[in-house]
């Protein structure tokens, strides 16, 4: 693997889950991989389990990390070729990454779409300037368009959970259900999990929201598009729960009919489905206190899988 920004970068998605699982069960077992190696996370907009769980992972390699947040302890990033920076920006992208690439070995990142123009943050312009010029492999931490650590992090979970079950003989049914929010939130993670569960194959994918909120068929497509989420989650194994906002009218929220947060009435419906959700979550808003503390969700041991998905990744790209 020489970068991990999508699903694209995997030739084996069950063998990497397999890897992040083995990390699971034996977390130190190459411990000395990254001795004298440094990983270096950048981010340009906030997070929490993703750099925790970065780190975690990055330490019980070997490795060093260092942090960097980008917008309050450095100069601000010009990011556009020819630009006669007289602005705001104080730094180039092509004068800051190959200066990275000769402190770090790999180079983490994390950006955030600006919702206002499509072309821009799904042409993906910030990460591909680091990849570009970093001359080492970049890891993804979210960028405008995909949040590919935390869909491997799902499958992994999806994957433990279903084998615990020992119902392996079959596919389980997977259910991403679009859900309320307070503002417009970007299409990463929907897109990421729908791009990683279509690569993976090994499930019968469903994706319900309201009409509006459709998203761009390069993730979606050899996924069922269902508008009526009562239908859709009949038999249900797992149910994934996010907002996202509009891709045609792009960053919108459009008004829609009827109450998309799950409820216990719902999962009625389900094969007593497992909930799923990246966190944060807007309680009673995208999901219901009834749902998150009870039996059916698992949102805990997935954002805990976020240290065994980084950790296979980051080995991977040492290796």
């Amino acid at each position: 693997m020489k970068q991990f920004i999508s699903a694209h970068d995997v030739q084996d998605i069950p063998a990497l889950i397999r890897k992040a699982l083995d990390y699971k069960a034996n977390p130190w077992k190459d411990e000395t991989l990254g001795k004298h190696k440094r990983i270096g996370c950048l981010f340009l907009n906030p997070s929490m389990r993703t750099r925790l769980s970065t780190q975690v992972a990055a330490q019980q390699l070997g490795m060093e990390t260092v942090i960097f947040n980008v917008g309050n302890e450095g100069w601000s990033l010009e990011f556009e070729e020819g630009a006669i920076m007289n602005g705001t920006t104080v730094e180039h992208v092509k004068d800051a990454a190959p200066i990275m690439g000769n402190y770090f070995d790999i180079l983490a990142i994390r950006t955030f779409p600006g919702l206002k123009d499509r072309e821009a943050d799904y042409g993906e312009h910030i990460i591909k300037q680091f990849i570009k010029y970093a001359g080492i492999p970049v890891l993804s931490l979210e960028s405008a368009t995909l949040h590919p650590l935390q869909s491997l992090t799902d499958l992994i979970t999806i994957t433990e959970s279903w084998q615990a079950t020992n119902n392996t003989s079959a596919k389980p049914k997977v259910v991403l259900t679009w859900a309320p929010h307070v503002k417009a939130l970007p299409q990463c993670v929907a897109n990421s999990f729908a791009q990683w569960v279509n690569a993976w194959g090994d499930a019968d994918f469903v994706i319900t929201h309201p009409k509006g909120y459709e998203l761009s068929e390069e993730f979606t497509q050899g996924a069922t598009i269902e508008y009526d989420q009562e239908n859709a989650l009949k038999d249900a194994d797992f149910v994934y729960v996010k907002n996202w906002s509009a891709y045609s009218s792009y960053g919108t929220m459009p008004a829609f009919e009827g109450d998309w947060m799950l409820t216990n009435e719902k999962i009625g419906q389900t094969c007593n489905a497992k909930l799923m959700h990246c966190l944060p979550v807007r309680r009673n808003i995208e999901l219901s206190d009834e749902i998150l503390d009870g039996p059916n969700s698992i949102i805990t041991q997935e954002a805990s899988n976020r240290v065994w998905a980084a950790q296979a990744v980051i080995s991977s790209l040492l290796q």
